[in-house]
């Protein structure tokens, strides 16, 4: 579990933590790193920041540890073991680790729809981003104290998109599995399956059923979410709901004639901006790379290839079965991919980025027949 709490919340959240615990002061180069780590802008109150970021998760994960340690007496010998089990699970849940406690994930809950709802709120908790769970708390403080409460732009961007997606994932496989995976279910069963299934495809990797057993259209769906990913500053990886966001308003603002992106009152920087298409660009090519390369490596089918990349990108740890069965060279591809997924692209190019260069010259400018 603590391998788990290191891999979610992040090496520097943990560290912060226990340097304050040991009353050292925090200097301004681990700062830097803080500041990189949980994609903020500047450096004012990061490790108030921190340090409520921390409370919030542990939290959170007590709470759900007691709400399924206390559900799971009737599936336990002893109440010790049902808590610890309740435990794991909500820590597994909330750092979006995708571990599960019957060695079959959470097939053996498909009908329980209780265990489902308490895992897809730690899910989304995890999942929708650190600094949205922080204003949450500080809204409701400042309504406590008839004071006037805000979000921020991030907050309200990240949050529509993240539950727009949670929607359309859930109404998406509805469509195209009713015919097929869900003709035999009742309606309440389906819907349970494709909520679950999308809420889990985008951070947490839990499932209720064999994702093998989808068809072909369903698969890519949830390649698509998995390529997307949960929100920045979270447990989860993928290219984040905002950089998608971004991207979006971006075409639809670019069809209209504009030059600029207006949304919730507010104009984007162009660098969010120019960040937002590298990003999504980078991660197009890496993940068409890593399907090349396994295309090469493995015999598996394309879907199950694909499938495999945009988990690991994604770092939901669903997959068709082949995991187990990857060459050598596969699983470096696989690690490789999580690796980037979870730390974020932006990041991982600073790690060798020296500082902006401002240019010696500049040169004169010239249009370009593009598209």
């Amino acid at each position: 579990m603590f391998i788990l709490q290191f891999g979610g919340i992040g090496i520097m959240t943990l560290g912060t933590f226990f340097w304050m615990l040991l009353r050292r002061k925090i200097g301004l180069k681990d700062r830097q790193l803080i500041m990189t780590d949980q994609n903020q802008s500047q450096m004012s109150g990061l490790v108030k920041l921190m340090r409520q970021i921390l409370a919030i998760i542990l939290l959170i994960e007590a709470v759900g540890a007691l709400i399924l340690g206390t559900y799971f007496l009737g599936y336990f010998p002893t109440w010790q073991e049902a808590y610890l089990q309740g435990l794991f699970a909500a820590v597994s849940a909330t750092t979006n680790a995708g571990f599960d406690i019957t060695g079959s994930s959470l097939i053996p809950f498909a009908h329980d729809y209780f265990v489902q709802t308490v895992n897809i709120i730690l899910l989304t908790l995890g999942a929708i981003g650190f600094p949205v769970l922080v204003e949450v708390k500080e809204y409701f403080v400042n309504r406590k104290k008839q004071r006037k409460g805000h979000f921020s732009l991030y907050t309200k961007l990240t949050t529509l998109t993240f539950f727009a997606l949670m929607f359309f994932g859930t109404f998406a496989i509805l469509l195209f599995e009713f015919n097929h995976f869900f003709k035999d279910y009742s309606w309440h069963e389906s819907f349970f399956y494709a909520w679950f299934q999308s809420s889990s495809t985008r951070n947490g990797g839990l499932a209720t059923m064999n994702v093998s057993d989808f068809s072909n259209p369903t698969l890519l769906l949830l390649c698509f979410l998995m390529f997307i990913g949960a929100s920045p500053s979270s447990v989860g990886g993928g290219i984040r709901t905002t950089t998608f966001a971004v991207i979006i308003l971006l075409i639809v603002n670019f069809a209209k004639g504009h030059n600029t992106i207006k949304v919730f009152g507010r104009e984007l920087h162009e660098e969010d901006i120019r960040k937002s298409v590298v990003v999504s660009f980078l991660a197009i090519i890496l993940c068409f790379a890593a399907v090349v390369i396994l295309n090469a490596t493995e015999n598996f089918t394309m879907m199950e290839i694909m499938f495999e990349v945009s988990s690991a990108f994604g770092t939901t740890g669903l997959s068709m079965g082949i995991t187990p069965e990857l060459s050598t060279a596969g699983k470096v591809v696989i690690i490789s991919l999580m690796f980037i997924g979870r730390i974020g692209i932006l990041s991982f190019i600073f790690l060798f980025n020296r500082g902006k260069l401002e240019p010696k010259c500049h040169y004169p400018k010239e249009r370009l027949i593009v598209g």
